[in-house]
């Protein structure tokens, strides 16, 4: 799973998963260049930040344009606030649904031309809100869904020459965890959900896409990778103990 020489692109490898990304192919030997609309925080060693608004096709363009080499592409740049369907009007969540869909197809294409002569890989960041009911996050959950299809489309498309593959990631602790899920406590309560009992860390997200843009995964395309400890425990099985127990 060794990446040295490779050149590989992170978008919104700025903070959190995408730092956990761009720390592992960095650590994998890669050359790694992130893009987001604000620089980092707390620079990840080993990266190259580039300033990018992600949801201009022109400057992404550019930005490619600019790299002489990619090998690898990850379609990180995504999220989407907590908001109920009907306390947003269908412009505000079509901007999600452009952040998470629209932006992930305008780079591939932008990166096209160079990833098919380097033979590279295309890494989705995808989400299991993507297969199953996403109430407060229904535009992005749509979204996560359109791309993992877009993905498999994508891969038979441009095979043999560029790889394309999406890892469907569950919870990860990030430094923005607690919008999501309460404080250390409320952290916990989640975890127990989780049958490996924890949370993912942005370095086991990492892991994964580095597998699936190395030589290790070379047969590998179209295929979508759980990354998400086991999933999420079905609520019916709480039920059914309690009412065993009653």
């Amino acid at each position: 799973m060794e990446l040295n020489g490779k050149v590989a692109v992170v978008t919104g490898g700025t903070r959190g998963v995408g730092a956990g990304i761009a720390k592992a192919f960095a650590e994998a030997g890669a050359e790694v260049v992130t893009c987001a609309r604000r620089p980092p925080e707390h620079p990840v060693k080993g990266t190259e930040f580039v300033p990018v608004d992600l949801r201009d096709p022109a400057a992404v363009r550019d930005f490619f344009a600019a790299l002489p080499r990619i090998d690898a592409l990850v379609n990180n740049a995504g999220g989407a606030p907590y908001r109920l369907l009907a306390d947003a009007d269908a412009e505000r969540h079509a901007r999600v649904v452009e952040l998470n869909l629209l932006t992930p197809l305008t780079a591939s294409l932008a990166a096209y031309e160079q990833l098919k002569r380097a033979g590279g890989s295309i890494v989705m960041i995808g989400s299991v809100s993507g297969s199953r009911p996403s109430p407060g996050s229904a535009a992005y959950g749509a979204a996560k869904a359109g791309l993992e299809n877009l993905a498999r489309s994508m891969a038979v498309e441009w095979a043999p020459d560029i790889r394309v593959n999406t890892l469907v990631v569950g919870m990860v602790r990030t430094e923005l965890s607690h919008l999501h899920y309460g404080d250390d406590d409320g952290i916990a309560a989640v975890s127990r959900t989780v049958p490996l009992g924890r949370l993912a860390e942005p370095s086991d997200v990492g892991g994964a896409a580095v597998f699936l843009a190395s030589d290790a995964a070379a047969y590998i395309t179209g295929a979508s990778l759980l990354v998400h400890g086991g999933g999420e425990r079905p609520a019916f099985l709480d039920s059914a103990t309690a009412n065993r127990e009653a």
